[in-house]
């Protein structure tokens, strides 16, 4: 089967939602392929329960559609997701579930993209061919388990944090929780009030701020320099948290918004950890040197610990170079965008990407009302 359609949109995330939901705005037809049978599959199959967003509502809100204003400032996971039903309900946006991507090519004959679709559900395959493509599945397509040695060995249960859904099984069982992320403590503080014997891994040094700090500093950036809200939002973390390097919580030479701006690392937002670390209710383990027997593993510091499981909050990876062929007028080898923000979304050849901006929902956005800005232009101009 071969469909053609002006913009072909390769996932149903919130980018590609909010994509297909601005097109639509300026009347473009446009397909939506998913992979899984539903839409924002991360979201509604691949988080925890205890997930708000880390960011006030006015920061993570799609092209065209406020929150609600009975809506709390920090939007839980229901919230979110019933917010997305309203998105796709209210902007009409055409998804085809269960289409997994094989291949994506531009063809020079015609000077247009074919999408290689295999449907898992009638096993037979589709080619849906349009003058536009949108590469919108994330940077967070594939979570990523570093190779630990050891780790086939060991003798208990490890997954990624994808995989968690929350602590109830883990009374009374020794966790260790890889990564000091907002994933990794948060997950971390679920384990210890379900009642689990909870240690974390904290690799690399992290700013441990409050959701209070973070939308203070967030405002005072319309105003001041940059490095003077990184100045104030350390002093502010300091005064609340005290020193963290003794409880083996390193912070970072450069400031949060710093970081945020140049590497898309956001600070780490406490929801209860760090006090229980205090308590020693959680403990601190540097990086992971080798797991030596059964369920023993051995970190950097030369401390020894069992654990029953081991929890991977160590981030995600792009997938985008295992079906998009003609890349190269976009992504690097890494499956990341060539060029940098605000200048990632826009390859050559009418490729577009959302969603790879490192700046979370509001990157999403912005990313997908200057795709459709663009896209609108040419397809109009074309006509």
């Amino acid at each position: 089967m071969e469909e053609e359609v002006p913009v072909v949109i390769v996932g149903a995330g919130p980018a590609g939602l909010a994509t297909s939901a601005c097109l639509n705005r300026l009347s473009i037809s446009n397909i939506v392929l998913e992979r899984d049978d539903c839409y924002a599959p991360l979201w509604k199959k691949r988080t925890y329960d205890r997930l708000k967003l880390h960011l006030a509502k006015q920061y993570c809100q799609l092209p065209h559609m406020p929150f609600p204003s009975n809506e709390p400032t920090f939007v839980s996971k229901t919230g979110f997701l019933r917010y997305l039903d309203n998105y796709v309900a209210r902007f009409r946006i055409n998804i085809r579930y269960n289409r997994y991507v094989e291949s994506a090519f531009y063809g020079v004959d015609d000077g247009k993209w074919h999408v290689v679709v295999r449907n898992s559900l009638s096993k037979m395959r589709e080619v849906y061919v349009g003058k536009f493509l949108v590469v919108a599945t994330g940077e967070n397509d594939e979570g990523f388990i570093p190779k630990f040695p050891g780790l086939d060995s060991f003798k208990g249960n490890y997954m990624h944090s994808s995989k968690y859904e929350n602590g109830k099984e883990y009374k009374g069982k020794n966790v260790l929780v890889v990564g000091s992320g907002n994933s990794g403590l948060e997950i971390a503080y679920d384990l210890s009030e379900w009642g689990a014997k909870t240690s974390i891994v904290a690799r690399s040094p992290v700013h441990v701020l409050t959701k209070e700090i973070v939308l203070l500093g967030m405002f005072l950036l319309i105003f001041l320099p940059l490095h003077m809200v990184d100045k104030i939002a350390v002093m502010l973390s300091k005064l609340k948290h005290g020193n963290l390097s003794k409880y083996g919580l390193q912070m970072p030479k450069k400031g949060p918004f710093f970081l945020k701006a140049t590497t898309g690392r956001s600070p780490t937002i406490d929801v209860g950890s760090i006090g229980k670390i205090k308590k020693g209710e959680i403990k601190v383990f540097p990086s992971v040197s080798s797991i030596k027997e059964d369920k023993v593993i051995e970190f950097a510091d030369g401390r020894f610990d069992e654990f029953d499981t081991i929890i991977f909050a160590t981030g995600y990876k792009s997938t985008v170079l295992n079906w998009l062929k003609d890349y190269k007028n976009l992504f690097h080898e890494g499956g990341m965008p060539k060029r940098s923000y605000p200048n990632h979304w826009k390859g050559g050849n009418s490729v577009y990407c959302a969603g790879f901006a490192r700046r979370g929902l509001d990157g999403i956005a912005s990313d997908a009302q200057k795709i459709a800005d663009h896209i609108s232009f040419a397809y109009y101009e074309s006509k």
